[in-house]
């Protein structure tokens, strides 16, 4: 298989040996030109690979080659996944890999027809994202561990600011530099109180970033030097220890980075103890362990704080155009899925106070105190009182890793 580690669509290897050399080559040719021409992301590209080793053994386990495939014989290993166990969710992710397999073949080899055209994975309940409630955000990010490293405390606190004042993806987040100087895709702009971020797609986007969050990048940059000193295998001061994102003494006993990963941990807004730009995996590992020293019931992952920034938007405003511009994303239809978190919101609220809500003990709720007609305020956040019912914190929900 190949990895996101170094992708290379000429080492795409069958799933089966009695593939034809034939359709091998097709295979790694589509790689090429989603690679090179379609300019997808290295994790899109390993996943089609991943997608394309699935149908090649099923093709061969049939007996046909790629440009034989039918629209039945598609449908039946739709059937097989879905027996062994893979979830709908996952069966569509394979069918988008596979069309545009085929539409590709349609416009570039004279292929008939696209034999996924119209198959569609078996349905199954889109889940909901996880979300932290506001205390809980509030707590992840105004955490702090006695005797840490303080250089590690601001970049991790930096991050959680970021990732829940911004809503940004991982990637994004990481890939931000120090500045805006080119090559730079991605930077703060304090001045403006903006941060520039290159989403999914290539989409440009700005997103208002507030004073508590521009702190905590300050903070961060003014610490951020000590950790540089490894770029070129110097020592590292005592303050060293072992950290999520990097461990043991930085730059002691190792060798100087090569030049072009120095130059971009230059670059990085966000580093490892030894002067890289931060990996996702050490983003991710930084912010799990945060958030269990900071007392958290569940690990939070990085996109949960993103879900948790969308969730509160929503519940304080109500208005879902302009969240869908500050998460980039292209279709209404993908924000959505946050309203359904607000209808949970309001739902519990009634559940619990409303006398007519027919839960056991709903009949001896307190009766419900209106505001007077001039006390107007904003929409309430968790925590707060609604019309008299106190509004409980953001729902979370048992999923939520394929919401955008």
């Amino acid at each position: 298989m190949i990895t996101s580690a170094a992708f290379d669509p000429a080492a795409w290897a069958p799933g089966h040996p009695d593939m034809t050399p034939a359709d091998t080559d097709l295979v790694r040719r589509y790689l090429a030109h989603a690679a090179h021409e379609k300019r997808l992301a290295e994790r899109t590209l390993v996943l089609y690979a991943s997608d394309l080793h699935k149908l090649s053994v099923f093709a061969v386990a049939a007996g046909v080659g790629l440009m034989a495939v039918q629209h039945h014989q598609v449908r039946r290993w739709v059937g097989q996944m879905h027996a062994t166990g893979r979830s709908g969710r996952g069966i569509a992710l394979v069918l988008s890999g596979w069309r545009g397999f085929y539409n590709w073949l349609c416009h570039h080899h004279d292929l008939a027809h696209n034999p996924v055209a119209g198959v569609r994975a078996p349905k199954a309940p889109r889940p909901l994202p996880k979300a932290l409630g506001v205390e809980e955000a509030l707590q992840l990010a105004n955490h702090q561990q006695a005797l840490a490293d303080p250089v590690q405390e601001a970049r991790d606190r930096c991050m959680v600011e970021l990732l829940y004042g911004g809503g940004l993806r991982l990637g994004e987040l990481l890939g931000l530099d120090v500045d805006g100087r080119p090559p730079a895709v991605g930077w703060v702009d304090a001045a403006a109180g903006e941060v520039h971020v290159l989403g999914k797609g290539g989409k440009r986007r700005t997103v208002p970033l507030g004073p508590v969050a521009l702190e905590a990048w300050r903070q961060w940059l003014s610490l951020r030097g000590q950790w540089l000193g490894a770029t070129v295998g110097a020592p590292v001061g005592a303050s060293a220890g072992t950290s999520a994102g990097g461990s043991g003494r930085r730059g002691v006993g190792r060798p100087p980075l090569e030049p072009a990963v120095r130059d971009d941990g230059l670059r990085a807004l966000f580093v490892s103890p030894r002067g890289r730009r931060l990996s996702p995996q050490g983003a991710r590992l930084a912010l799990r362990d945060r958030s269990q020293r900071a007392g958290l019931a569940t690990p939070v992952h990085p996109h949960m704080l993103r879900h948790s920034f969308a969730s509160h938007v929503l519940q304080s405003s109500g208005d879902i155009r302009a969240v869908q511009e500050l998460l980039g994303h292209a279709h209404i239809g993908t924000t959505q899925v946050y309203t359904r978190l607000d209808f949970q919101h309001l739902a519990r609220a009634y559940d619990a106070a409303h006398p007519r809500a027919g839960r056991q003990g709903a009949a001896s709720a307190p009766a419900m105190t209106p505001l007077a007609p001039s006390a107007t305020r904003s929409a309430p956040v968790s925590g707060d009182v609604f019309v008299g019912v106190p509004v409980p914190s953001a729902p979370k929900a048992s999923s939520g890793e394929g919401v955008d």
